[in-house]
């Protein structure tokens, strides 16, 4: 590779998460000159969600390749066949991948790529007249392709912002902030199926039991995920196709109708959570130690040396007030423009759900038309529920990968789908 092809690659890629790690697997057999930056050292995903008894929530199937190239050398089966574990996975009995086994296919991935590079940033990235000037630390790059895959950043609800910390803290910090639960109070704030991993990983921990452990939602319940067959279409390419040729205002009519498709908790877990319950309770020595909290919102928080008290309303306007020692956040996740394309933040139109984006996932901006910005898991307004889960991540990598080389080299069109969608309407 010359230092001038170093400098002017065809695409660069900012942050490496799974959704650039598969463009990055799919572009490297073609010999297209991309180069994706990450700025930490290594490979993380969600590294402090990272629970041991955490699984996926899909099959191992929606890998970074497999659903557009089942012969990738960069696929879930490759891995497991590399390291001489392929037999002994058929025979386990647990049907869904552990997230710290996937987590290490994807390390493995990012090890073996050419077109990868960690602990390197993209610090800014600016229009030179007919390209990017991309800043990576200090080297200047030049392109007129510029791929984001920085994800989803934390919410951090108003209430809580003034007192983050090692008692107030995210989901997605989780393993990051060490506690011991003995005896204390500890709130998990969020209905979810992060909140619900984090519930049930303390309740699991018998020699580390909290005095109190209190689970509060603002939903009904503590809701499934959806994962009928029929609802599971909504997965599918086809569908993605027919969601983006709707009318904005359908469009939101379907995510509120189609919330627990992609935002319930697994129900294995939900049934693993009852049970464990009913041991505590029944059968062993903590007793009911449990508060459940559905249909409560949190309103207001004051921090004191005695801890932290939360003020909540029921959904019928009834207040309540909690005391914690420890509050983790299970509340969810947004889109938020990377700091690196604040230069450009005048030309491009962008909220909580992402960017405007074109049918080859470029986006919409008032730049030249031959210099792009493609979005990776910022289109969920535009192309339904399954924009941010891993199960359409394959397909849209390879749009993209289309789209760079200005040819199909990955079939994208014509899935199979058990409803009869026209996507030809405008």
């Amino acid at each position: 590779m010359t230092s001038d092809t170093l400098r002017t690659p065809g695409a660069v890629g900012v942050g490496v998460g799974p959704f650039n790690l598969s463009l990055a697997a799919l572009l490297a057999p073609t010999g297209f000159d991309a180069r994706f930056f990450e700025r930490s050292a290594n490979f993380q995903w969600h590294p402090g969600l990272l629970l041991p008894e955490a699984t996926l929530q899909v099959s191992y199937l929606k890998d970074l390749v497999t659903l557009v190239d089942p012969t990738s050398q960069y696929s879930f089966v490759a891995f497991l066949r590399a390291h001489k574990r392929l037999y002994r996975f058929i025979n386990r009995t647990e049907s869904r991948v552990s997230r710290l086994e996937f987590n290490q296919y994807l390390q493995w991935v990012a090890e073996r790529l050419p077109n990868v590079v960690f602990g390197a940033e993209v610090r800014e990235v600016r229009l030179a007249e007919d390209r990017f000037s991309v800043q990576v630390d200090d080297r200047t790059l030049h392109t007129r392709n510029v791929v984001l895959g920085t994800g989803l950043v934390p919410n951090i609800e108003p209430w809580s912002r003034p007192y983050l910390g090692n008692e107030v803290f995210h989901s997605d910090e989780f393993l990051r902030h060490p506690i011991d639960a003995t005896g204390r109070v500890i709130a998990v704030v969020g209905g979810g199926q992060s909140g619900a991993e984090v519930v049930w990983h303390l309740l699991l921990d018998i020699a580390h039991l909290p005095s109190q452990l209190v689970w509060i939602s603002h939903r009904a319940n503590f809701l499934p995920l959806d994962e009928s067959p029929f609802t599971n279409e909504l997965f599918n390419p086809a569908y993605s196709d027919y969601f983006f040729s709707l009318a904005p205002d359908q469009r939101e009519i379907l995510l509120s109708e189609q919330r627990l498709a992609s935002d319930g908790i697994s129900p294995v877990l939900l049934q693993r959570i009852y049970d464990r319950l009913y041991d505590l309770e029944f059968l062993e020595p903590a007793g009911r130690n449990v508060r459940l909290l559905p249909g409560h919102e949190v309103i207001g928080m004051q921090h004191g040396s005695a801890g932290c008290d939360l003020t909540l309303r029921d959904r019928w306007g009834a207040p309540r007030r909690i005391r914690a020692d420890v509050i983790v956040l299970g509340t969810g996740y947004h889109y938020e423009l990377p700091d690196a394309l604040q230069p450009l933040a005048s030309r491009l139109t962008w909220d909580r759900d992402g960017f405007p984006v074109r049918a080859d996932f470029s986006v919409e901006w008032d730049g030249p038309p031959e210099v792009r910005i493609y979005a990776q898991d910022a289109a969920r307004h535009m192309r339904g529920v399954a924009d941010p889960n891993l199960s359409l991540m394959a397909w849209r990598s390879a749009i993209i990968a289309n789209s760079l080389l200005g040819r199909q080299v990955y079939e994208v069109n014509g899935e199979s789908s058990v409803f009869d969608f026209d996507a030809t309407r405008n």
